[in-house]
């Protein structure tokens, strides 16, 4: 008897585990926060596709030609990061709230280091807030919604 209940508990704890590490990690890439009614999905850019979709620094190395329709936050994280798994169901978050307006990409530092390289991101979540006119703006560190709000507001939605 006291075997099948080890056995059970260590079954029961190997689920809770498994279900706990899953949800910390906020969701699989290309998906959003877990949620049935959810329809936008964030991006995971690599490099070809941030060549495609924001910028060819290979081709305009001195000038910045930003390719994207809408406005962007790009987030440079690493699954190994509390912070990042921290601040992704709030990007989640924000890919809603502001759908057709502005568009949320991430790029894994630990898969694109090249990337990574030519931002110099040292240090992680790192930020960069894209705006169709202008310079991108880099930014780092944890941030709550109420911070990304005012950034959309002030940095990438000025008219």
């Amino acid at each position: 008897m006291k075997k099948i209940s080890l056995t059970a508990l260590t079954i029961v704890f190997i689920a809770v585990t498994a279900i706990g590490c899953n949800s910390i990690t906020g969701n699989e890439k290309g998906s959003t926060s877990g949620s049935e009614k959810s329809s936008v999905k964030i991006e995971y850019l690599t490099k070809e596709t941030f060549k495609q979709k924001v910028w060819d620094y290979e081709a305009s190395p001195q000038t910045w030609v930003y390719k994207g329709k809408l406005p962007a936050i790009i987030d440079f994280y690493a699954d190994w990061c509390r912070p990042c798994r921290m601040v992704a169901p709030i990007l989640d978050e924000l890919a809603q709230d502001y759908n057709g307006k502005v568009v949320i990409y991430k790029i894994d530092t630990q898969v694109e280091r090249e990337l990574a390289g030519v931002f110099q991101i040292q240090s992680i979540p790192a930020f960069l807030y894209v705006p169709m006119q202008g310079q991108p703006q880099m930014d780092k560190g944890l941030k709550d919604k109420a911070t990304f709000e005012k950034i959309i507001s002030e940095v990438l939605l000025v008219k």
